[in-house]
């Protein structure tokens, strides 16, 4: 048996430096240095400092691999996200209805005995005009009024309420790699001019402009957009999904603080605009606040006129990054002895925060599929681009959701999202069901679901869909044993917020207290 022996992460980034922590903290678990973990980073080619938005799962990941949360905290200028609040995606600002309506990430409250509260909700048992959110969680009257999802007490990455993170990219990568040296993963610092394939097509080494040759068993891509190994060396094509999700172009700045003490919302703010939307993300000295359009509808002069309208005296004085991307993905994310993970190998826009969550997934599928005996890749690789790509058509399903259930008609951008020709077959399908009833964990393949059935049920109700659950109200016979837990949710919840501290105030709390214990000095990082 040929043997696996060494891996080499090319790029580092984010999403390098995770895969490179959680294949060395998971491969070598049981003898320590038996896999050789090795990263190769451009000296060259600078991170971007934009804000990131995550997905609950991270919690579990950086866990997996040892890493400190105060650590977290304090090296990528994070914060805590509960959720997303969606603005003007159902109506136009200034028309009658709600504006706005909440995606939180703790599950619905169900205590046991308790009947389950969507049915009563949709058959009229919760106060009159209270969004679903409002009405089955706690977290969304914490995050109203300013709270964290934790206290400074509780364990690392554990609290109360569902967390993720918000954190500065480029910080975080820094924090990652920082860790990932001391997990042993070995870092070369190099530019890859070319890549050299064997007879059989598969990566033989890579040939640096500093340190000449290196080679490895397994090439793991995360060069991002650029996609040098998998896209190029490898020729692995990709499959566009703008057919499905327009949006390809953003623009993005980083806006200060008017005071140091400014409150930090605790979860993301999309809002919908002309040909996209925006959004806005809390860190601990800034905010990360960009605009998503689609190149179809608009233009980068008109883009970055919606960014400055949006954010008013805000953005005098700064400068705006403009980004190009295409959402899609590679069939093939591992083609040979190579593997592209993260934006290497697919691309989802950024409204529910999948970026760094496909990363998790690709590095998770990679470590637990990966095989010792070399002349099995092909069996592996298989099974790892059945899994993902599944995941991708999952994911885009939910995000099309957030579009195509829009009553704005005020931009041809929205008109052209509720077109049948632009929802995939399996979204229509599964809407058709829910006019009759409402999405249910039968409805969904645990293993290939990013998002659980309580986030469709947020978004879809949020968006306002209609279930018509009239012909079975006799059904749903505890409508009494329901507007008491509706009610008791409401006061449990005023009883949660005397316990969780504000969230600026939670944050600090966890920096000091890491920075004490770990004698860290703190950098307090740059706007630019």
């Amino acid at each position: 048996m040929a043997r696996l022996q060494s891996i080499l992460v090319v790029g580092g980034g984010a999403a390098g430096w995770l895969v490179a922590c959680y294949l060395a903290k998971h491969l070598n678990a049981a003898a320590p240095g038996s896999i050789r973990v090795e990263l190769v980073e451009s000296p060259g080619i600078g991170l971007l400092g934009v804000g990131e938005a995550t997905f609950p799962s991270i919690r579990g990941t950086l866990a997996a691999i040892g890493l400190d949360e105060g650590e977290l905290l304090a090296g990528a200028n994070a914060t805590f996200k509960q959720g997303i609040r969606y603005d003007h995606w159902v109506r136009p600002p200034g028309s009658e209805g709600r504006a706005s309506f909440f995606h939180p990430f703790s599950l619905p409250s169900q205590r046991p005995g308790a009947p389950e509260l969507l049915p009563y909700w949709l058959l009229g048992g919760a106060p009159q005009g209270m969004q679903l959110a409002e009405a089955v969680t706690m977290q969304y009257h914490l995050v109203a009024q300013g709270h964290g999802p934790k206290r400074a007490s509780d364990p690392d990455f554990q609290g109360p309420m569902n967390y993720a993170y918000h954190f500065d990219a480029a910080r975080v990568a820094m924090v990652l790699a920082k860790h990932g040296q001391r997990l042993g993963v070995k870092r070369h610092e190099a530019t890859v001019e070319r890549v050299e394939l064997d007879a059989r097509g598969a990566i033989a080494s890579l040939v640096t402009k500093e340190l000449g040759e290196l080679s490895a068993d397994l090439y793991v891509d995360c060069t991002g957009l650029r996609s040098r190994l998998i896209g190029n060396a490898m020729a692995s094509p990709f499959r566009s999904r703008t057919d499905v999700l327009f949006v390809d172009r953003a623009v993005a700045m980083q806006v200060p603080y008017p005071r140091p003490d400014t409150p930090i919302a605790c979860y993301t703010i999309a809002t919908a605009q002309e040909a996209g939307w925006t959004w806005d993300i809390g860190l601990q000295q800034r905010r990360g606040v960009g605009y998503v359009y689609s190149s179809r509808h608009s233009d980068a002069t008109r883009a970055e006129e919606v960014i400055r309208q949006h954010l008013g005296s805000a953005a005098e004085g700064l400068e705006p990054l403009h980004i190009k991307f295409e959402t899609g993905y590679r069939p093939e994310h591992w083609r040979g002895n190579c593997v592209g993970i993260g934006l290497a190998g697919g691309f989802v826009e950024p409204l529910e925060s999948t970026g760094i969550a496909l990363v998790e997934l690709g590095t998770y599928l990679l470590t637990h599929l990966l095989p010792l005996d070399l002349d099995d890749m092909e069996r592996a690789a298989k099974h790892f681009n059945t899994m993902i790509c599944a995941r991708y058509e999952r994911v885009l399903d939910f995000i099309k959701m957030h579009y195509c259930l829009t009553q704005r008609t005020d931009n041809p951008f929205w008109v052209d999202n509720t077109d049948p020709a632009s929802i995939p077959e399996t979204l229509r399908d599964r809407l058709k069901a829910w006019r009759y009833r409402p999405p249910h964990r039968l409805d969904f393949v645990t293993d290939l679901e990013m998002f659980m059935p309580s986030s469709w049920q947020y978004v879809l109700y949020g968006l306002e869909f209609r279930t018509d659950l009239d012909a079975m109200r006799s059904s749903f016979p505890r409508m009494d044993e329901a507007r008491r837990e509706f009610a008791a949710i409401q006061q449990v919840s005023a009883h949660a917020m005397r316990d969780l501290p504000k969230h600026r105030e939670l944050v600090e709390q966890m920096c000091s207290a890491y920075l004490q214990r770990s004698g860290a000095v703190r950098e307090i990082p740059e706007r630019a």
